[in-house]
């Protein structure tokens, strides 16, 4: 036949039966590699499941409203809607751009509550030096509090 003039496929050895156990310890090795070194952020970049904003008593926050919005978590993990994910570094040259977009700027600041005080009060000189106006954090009313 034309299509095969070699007929190499006949001289092939037939591949081996009894290594049909190396599969399942291949699979077994895959399973437990992705437990062990897997990340909640590989199949779906973003913010984790376990984002929480601080808590305050009711009626001791007072509604503002913003032009811009970071989220913030722990480790210096900073997103911001256009930007994505960034540095400190990044976060600084965002703000100014950003404050440029608007007349009087106004910054949400969604943070953790595992977020350092330094890694806030770094946020804050940053945005007070890109110029803007007001800077808001972000929290949730407390529900088992009496006041």
């Amino acid at each position: 036949m034309i299509s095969r003039p070699l007929d190499l496929s006949s001289h092939l050895s037939p591949p081996p039966r009894d290594w049909d156990w190396l599969f399942y310890v291949n699979a077994g090795l895959l399973v437990l590699f992705f437990f062990l070194f897997g990340s909640r952020f590989v199949l779906c970049p973003g913010l984790g499941t376990d984002f929480r904003l601080p808590n305050t008593p009711p009626n001791a926050s007072g509604a503002s409203t913003t032009t811009h919005v970071i989220s913030v978590q722990r480790g210096g993990i900073i997103f911001a809607d256009p930007g994505g994910n960034l540095s400190l570094e990044q976060l600084r040259a965002w703000l100014a751009t950003a404050a440029r977009q608007s007349r009087e700027p106004r910054l949400l600041v969604r943070a953790s509550v595992d977020v350092s005080l330094g890694d806030l009060s770094a946020i804050r000189t940053a945005a007070e030096e890109a110029g803007f106006v007001g800077i808001v954090w972000g929290a949730e009313n407390d529900r088992g509090s009496t006041r």
